[in-house]
């Protein structure tokens, strides 16, 4: 199965997300951006699903930024999932690279229908 990596600070949003994709993909989890940049070095997802604030040394768009910056990672899909709906924050995300942008509170069967639009 495709490995899909959740990252958010919220332990019921990654548990929602996880249930929702969990049937078809493989399914990786982070709570900070470090520790999303770990998981992406070692299991090369396909899509990040990443929130924008979380607390720590990096951001969601610091890490989106680290994950498009790099040549051997430019090519995983970032949606980023977030409560910041300003079209301002959502134009910040696209300009930096994010393929997709999802507020808070999302529905999951977008979120699922845009996966499976990218990986099918």
């Amino acid at each position: 199965m495709l490995p899909i990596l959740i990252v958010d600070d919220h332990a019921d949003i990654r548990r929602l997300l996880s249930v929702t994709l969990g049937k078809d993909y493989t399914i990786l989890e982070a709570e900070d951006g470090l520790g999303a940049l770990q998981v992406i070095q070692q299991h090369h997802p396909m899509i990040v699903l990443l929130d924008v604030m979380m607390p720590g040394e990096l951001n969601g768009l610091q890490v989106l930024d680290a994950i498009k910056n790099n040549p051997k990672t430019r090519d995983i899909l970032v949606a980023m999932v977030t409560a910041r709906g300003q079209t301002a924050d959502s134009d910040e995300a696209r300009k930096r690279g994010a393929d997709a942008y999802f507020i808070k509170p999302f529905s999951p069967l977008q979120v699922v229908a845009w996966v499976r639009s990218q990986l099918n």
